[in-house]
């Protein structure tokens, strides 16, 4: 089970930080990353997290950061200098493979809801 929250709305140039909270077993053994997807549009990959090497979409690059906690088994996605076509909604995903070319991971959060007005 996956738990996201932290969304909200937020101004163009601004920081968000999400927060997705997993099993123990998620946590230490899953490669767990975040998603996105904006209105009329397909879902993308935001960035993932396997053990302490981090991927990211090259839209988020060097804005967004993943990290993990180990005390409260949760997973982080820390957004810096948000824009307007960050807009979307962002899920927290999981699964125990990892692929650097179309993960599809199995397991998913509901999503939270990330506005960036300009």
């Amino acid at each position: 089970q996956l738990a996201e929250s932290g969304g909200g709305l937020v101004q163009a140039g601004g920081s968000l930080r999400l927060s997705c909270a997993v099993s123990r077993r998620t946590f230490t053994s899953a490669t767990m990353g975040w998603f996105r997807q904006a209105p009329g549009k397909e879902r993308e990959f935001v960035g993932a997290i396997k053990w302490s090497s981090t991927y990211y979409a090259d839209s988020v690059k060097g804005r967004f950061t993943i990290s993990k906690e180990n005390a409260n088994n949760t997973m982080y996605l820390q957004m810096n200098s948000l824009k307007p076509e960050d807009t979307a909604v962002y899920y927290c995903a999981a699964d125990y493979y990892w692929t650097t070319t179309n993960w599809s991971p199995r397991y998913w959060g509901q999503g939270t809801q990330v506005t960036v007005s300009s």
